[in-house]
This record gives structure tokens, sequence and C-alpha cells, in this order.
């Protein structure tokens, strides 16, 4: 949202016709003035034409564009030039007549003053020093109009080439400033990968599936006891005293650890696909096989992506502390890599919004507004939850009318430590409208109306792109 970006000739703008009137050398379409008739498609621009020449065929009247990024930019080009673009192209003879008429008295007097009958392609490049003044200069002067006349018929022929356009260097505007325009940011969780191996026998295609799926519960959960599970803040980690593999159907892992006062907690381990996202029936599946017989303290529930509605999910199982920690994407390099980038942040716990929703009015309808406090963290070293500041917050969304299915933003709104908007004020290098600016970057949204449906919905995203959906039922006043 900060940052400047190069604007480039549009060629669906009047700057873009002019600017490609100027590179080819011709009027790009048939025109109409309101001083002369009809020019020539390929007239060029050393004709007195009028600057209020614009596309008059197909419906479009003078200087009608539309600004349709479609249909591209005014792009840097080199010529192609192919003998058959040469001979074909009339316009060089014309140029050798008119230059002609220059080159041919200048041929006559050299050659009467050197006493010669040279044709034009006989004459030397250099003068001879015994030659006269007056036949030196002559040469010289002969010399001068032919270079002149190849540069024009070079132009020409440059001119009239195909052309290979260079779509990697459009031209660039430079008194216009770009930056990004409105936009909503939304979360896409990816599908599961297709298998390869429909065509193949059942039993085989079992078989080639079983080691892979073993190996990346087994990479999963060495690390996981290597690396432990710390929320956002530093030095609060969940460090396994044990960590072992557990034949569950949703549970993979069960092991122990210490809360800081020393006391143990029997915890289970269920790990979401490897190309896939971790939906509300895993961790409702998890969580009833973890609180049979004897039943864990605590099921943290792994996995890179999360369906937004799992922490709604997570919620509904009294005793039994369920956690989502993110599974970072280091751990798909390799034991190699991931030992170059370390094991921290590998597990990421994240919490909930603290929210407060209030009436702005007396009356029954009065619009409601939603305040952001924080986000509730949970510490796994004393499984405690405390709040903290919106500096964790990069970005919330408000569905002010939730159906309980699709999230759709309908407010959404910025946040963290420090302005950020600062930047783009450098970058512009103009005033901002502050009032413009704060209804973005605030903890208070603006007042709407209830939901129809009776829920709202807030999405928060923190600044490691982990993010969390809460609904909160609303009853009128």
């Amino acid at each position: 949202m900060t940052a400047r970006y190069p604007y480039y000739l549009l060629a669906d703008s009047p700057e873009g016709e002019r600017k490609e009137a100027e590179i080819t050398g011709t009027i790009p379409v048939a025109a109409v003035s309101d001083r002369r008739p009809a020019v020539d498609r390929r007239s060029t621009l050393q004709e007195d034409v009028a600057p209020s020449f614009r596309a008059a065929h197909a419906g479009l009247k003078p200087g009608a564009t539309t600004d349709d990024i479609k249909k591209g930019f005014v792009y840097r080009r080199v010529p192609h030039v192919t003998l058959k673009s040469i001979a074909n192209n009339e316009e060089i003879d014309g140029i050798h007549a008119k230059w002609q008429e220059k080159l041919e008295p200048l041929r006559t007097e050299l050659n009467k003053a050197l006493k010669k009958s040279w044709q034009e392609w006989e004459i030397p490049r250099e003068a001879e020093s015994a030659w006269p003044e007056k036949a030196k200069k002559l040469h010289a002067e002969g010399w001068k109009v032919t270079r002149e006349r190849q540069k024009e018929i070079d132009e020409s022929i440059a001119r009239h080439a195909d052309t290979e356009l260079l779509y990697d260097q459009p031209y660039e505007d430079a008194k216009r400033v770009r930056v990004a325009g409105p936009f909503t940011v939304e979360s896409l969780s990816p599908h599961r990968a297709l298998s390869t191996d429909d065509d193949r026998p059942a039993s085989e295609s079992e078989a080639r599936r079983e080691p892979a799926a073993g190996q990346f519960e087994t990479m999963i959960l060495e690390n996981m006891k290597k690396a432990g599970v710390q929320n956002t803040v530093k030095n609060e980690r969940l460090t396994f005293d044990r960590l072992e593999p557990y034949p569950g159907t949703w549970l993979h892992a069960a092991g122990e650890y210490k809360e800081k006062g020393g006391k143990p907690r029997r915890v289970a381990v269920s790990i979401g696909p490897e190309h896939g996202t971790v939906g509300p029936e895993q961790v409702k599946e998890a969580a009833k096989e973890a609180v049979q017989g004897i039943g864990f303290d605590t099921l943290i529930v792994c996995g890179f992506y999360f369906d937004p509605h799992v922490s709604e999910e997570a919620k509904r199982y009294g005793k039994l502390t369920v956690l989502t920690a993110r599974m970072n994407y280091d751990l798909t390099m390799g034991d190699e890599l991931l030992k170059k980038t370390g094991a921290g942040n590998l597990f990421v716990l994240y919490g909930e919004p603290d929210i407060e929703i209030r009436h702005v009015g007396a009356h029954r309808d009065a619009p409601l507004q939603v305040v952001i406090n924080g986000v509730d963290v949970y510490d796994p070293t004393t499984g405690q939850v405390r709040s903290h500041s919106t500096d964790d917050i990069a970005a919330w969304f408000i569905d002010t009318n939730y159906n309980g299915e699709s999230f759709f933003v309908r407010h959404a709104y910025f946040t963290g430590a420090g302005d950020p908007y600062e930047k783009l004020k450098r970058a512009l290098r103009a005033e901002i409208d502050e009032a413009a600016w704060s209804a973005l970057y605030s903890t208070v949204s603006r007042p709407f109306d209830p939901p129809k449906t009776g829920k709202i919905a807030v999405k928060v995203i923190n600044h490691y792109g982990d993010e969390v959906l809460k609904v909160y039922p609303v009853a009128r006043k």
C-alpha cells in the first residue's frame, strides 16, 4: 500500500495516441479535423496535421478515448527490416527524387571544375589535395547532401518496416505517480493436489501413498519435538518432554509437557494434510478422539492452512484445550535447507480477537459499532489467556451480515504499531487527507445497521499472515 509504482502510457489515451504518433511518424487511424478533410492513415507528421485529430471511424469522435487498460500500453519497439518492406516502400522513390534535384547540379559543377564526366557512383569519397578549392567545396557539399538523403531514406525504411514490440518496456509518464488502487484482502486456501494414480490398481496406489504420508508425519513430529510450539511472544514456547507417534485415526502423536509451575500436561497432536486445508471436521473428530478414555489435557491441531471456521470449532470441548498451530512452509524445504533457516517460528499459535460490540444510539434499531482491543493470546507455558494490544494485528475485517457459510468483507481496517501511511505520504510527496486515512487506520469501525441474520463475523490477520475468524450473535437493543 505504501509503495510507489511507475505510471505507463495507456494506448487508449490522448497521451498514448500522441506518443504512438511520435514514434511511428503517422496518424494512427483515419481522423477528421475542423480545418481540413479526412487525412489518409499513413499521413506523416511532417504535414500540418491539426492537433485535435482523433479517431473518427467506428463512431468515435475526435479525442474519444476511454483509458481502457485492456488495450495495453505504448511500448518501445525495434524495426524488423526485410527486403520486402524496402521494395514495397514507395516513399523511398519520392525522397530520392527530392534530394536528386540538389545533388545533380553539384555533380555537374564538380565535373566542370575537374573536367571529368563522373556518374554519381564514380565520385571518390575523399578529395585529392591537388584539386582546386572550388572543387573541394563542391565535393564536400555533395557528400553532405548524400548523407542527409541516406538518413531520410533510413528513417523511412525503419518507419515503414515491421516492428517488434518490447512488451517489457512500456513508456512511462514521469509526471504521474501510481499507487495501489482500491482492493480488499482475502485468503484463498489451497485445494488438495489431484492424484496422478487414478489409472493404477487400488492396491498399488495405496502402497505408493502410505510411505509418503508416513514420512511427512515423521518429519513434522521430529521438528515439533525440537522446535516446540510458541505464540507470537518471544520466550513463550511449549517444550515437549516427550512426543511419540500415536496409533489413532485422527491423532498422530501423544506426549507430555510441563507448565511453568511444573504441572505435567498430556498433549495430543493432529497433523493436517500436506497439500490441503485443515477444516472444522478434522478438529471435531480429533477432539472427540482426544477426550475418550483417560483423555488428554491439550489437543494441538497443526496445519499449513486453516479453514476460517476452525476457530469456532476449537472452542466446543469443555476441559480439553484445543489449540491450532500454523506450520511454517519452510518445513517443506527439507532438512538441509531448514538447518540454514533455523527452527524458529515453525509452529505458531494465534489467539482470538478481543472484541467489543456497542450500540450507537438509544433506539431499538440503533447502529452497531465494533471496537477491537487486541488479541487474546494463549500462553502455552502457563495455560493462561491474556489480552495483547493491537500491535500484533495487521488488518481486520467485518462481515456485518454473516450468513454462517461465507465471509464477505464489508468493512476493512488496518492497524499495528507505527503509521503505515507515513511512507505513502513521502512517496506521493503530497498532503494526505488525514480524515480519509484515519477511517481506514482505526481500531473502531464505522457504524453499521444491525444484521438481518442476527450475526456478524470478525476476521483478524496478524503480521505472519495467520488469520482467525470469530462469529458474534447480535441482538437488537
